[in-house]
């Protein structure tokens, strides 16, 4: 299990949060997910099916930016957890 200490503090981490929620609401995500494709996986999936990941998790001090978020499958964001991309690799098909 990973252990991390959070770079944000709570009140931070939960405006981060908010900020994403806005986020998912914007044409802008509509468009970003619209292709139906996960970030990590490649793999094609109904666009309502992707979820929203931070590519630096908020609590090792990502931001909810435009530049920081990108559509994943559930299975990738769920196995990625709290790490950056680099420390872990998806399963490709």
């Amino acid at each position: 299990m990973d252990h991390w200490v959070p770079v944000l503090s709570e009140d931070e981490i939960k405006r981060e949060r908010a900020k994403a929620r806005e986020l998912r609401q914007s044409q802008w995500w509509k468009r970003r997910r619209g292709a139906g494709l996960c970030h990590y996986c490649g793999r094609k999936f109904p666009p309502r099916e992707l979820t929203m990941d931070h590519l630096v998790p908020l609590i090792r001090g990502g931001r909810s930016t435009k530049g920081n978020l990108v559509p994943a499958c559930k299975d990738c964001n769920n196995q990625k957890k709290h790490q950056l991309p680099f420390e872990w690799e998806p399963q490709r098909d």
